[in-house]
């Protein structure tokens, strides 16, 4: 059984990954810190605890497990914190980004599938985007993963790494098994909140900001469901252990959905009303961001076949229902 490396793999998506790549006949070991994610979520293969600023650490990972590649979520991902403290993005991120390339360099380990984000577009209004647009990010988190994609194309040619980047949307959803699912302390994604402020966890969801020039004044998004978003992931661990080149993909729909639309059709579908209460923009927020790409569609096969609205609320809801992680 040959091993991956997931980075990250106590997290949403990384826990997710874990399972897709269980299930296709990987062992996953997850390599977390456990600042953002929970070791409840590690179900799939062995966890190492352990940071990624510890190069010491990465070296007794690899040294023991072997892995023929890596997967690389663990990152802060959070806008607002981000705009207002840069100094923890760009030191954790990068630099724990640079620890883990080097390490896995030294291993042997020339598979690095990397989790990137569309925030490394920033602010392109009434654009739709694909692989080649400019990449002029708003926010450090955006910036410190477009630095990473630097370096990973320099290590490419200095040492023969070979990467598949994934540029992704807004994630949504949850297993449907619901045996795994999101959960962040504080909670900040827009599903998870709308269903804490249906079943009133939270007394009511914040919009953050309605005067965006859009059809309702409020923020337009391109959401996918994270089962959709891993198994691309997959598809781009098997394209690199087949020997091919480095690559660059979007991952989203092609069409996106306000903030407005989303509460709207969680409505409609729970039968319960969502309580709101209008507040000022966020720093940092883009108006729109949607990807016009279907690379991901041609060269991999990928498909989003649950990243509709109604299948992310209702597999969100399944694990919220179900309880979530239990502490």
């Amino acid at each position: 059984m040959k091993t991956v490396l997931v980075t990250g793999g106590a997290g949403y998506i990384g826990s997710h990954a874990c399972k897709v790549l269980r299930a296709a006949g990987f062992l996953p070991v997850a390599f977390d810190n456990l600042s953002t994610g929970w070791e409840q979520a590690v179900k799939f293969g062995p966890f190492e605890k352990g940071d990624l600023s510890d190069r010491a650490r990465l070296d007794e990972v690899f040294a023991a497990h072997r892995p023929v590649a890596v997967m690389h979520f663990a990152a802060f991902s959070q806008v607002g914190e981000a705009m207002r403290h840069p100094g923890k993005y760009w030191r954790a991120n990068v630099v724990g980004a640079l620890n883990l390339i080097e390490a896995s360099i030294a291993a042997g380990c020339l598979n690095i599938v990397f989790s990137s984000t569309c925030a490394t577009y920033g602010e392109q209004d009434g654009i739709l985007l694909d692989e080649n647009s400019p990449q002029a990010p708003l926010n450090a988190y955006g910036g410190s993963k477009r630095a990473i994609e630097d370096m990973l194309r320099d290590f490419e040619v200095s040492a023969g790494l070979r990467t598949v980047t994934f540029r992704y949307f807004n994630v949504a959803g949850a297993d449907p098994e619901a045996e795994i699912g999101e959960f962040h302390r504080p909670e900040t994604h827009l599903i998870p909140l709308v269903l804490e402020a249906i079943c009133g966890s939270r007394p009511a969801l914040t919009v953050h900001g309605t005067d965006y020039p859009t059809h309702d004044g409020t923020c337009i998004r391109d959401y996918v469901h994270v089962m959709d978003l891993v198994e691309a992931h997959l598809l781009g661990l098997k394209w690199l252990l087949d020997g091919r080149e480095s690559r660059v993909f979007n991952l989203g729909t092609g069409r996106g959905f306000s903030v407005r639309e989303v509460i709207s059709t969680a409505a409609a579908m729970t039968g319960r009303p969502v309580p709101c209460k209008d507040g000022p923009r966020r720093a940092g927020d883009a108006v729109s961001l949607v990807s016009a790409s279907t690379r991901a569609q041609h060269d991999l096969g990928w498909t989003a076949d649950r990243s509709t609205l109604e299948i992310m609320i209702a597999d969100a809801r399944r694990w919220y229902d179900k309880g979530g992680y239990t502490f």
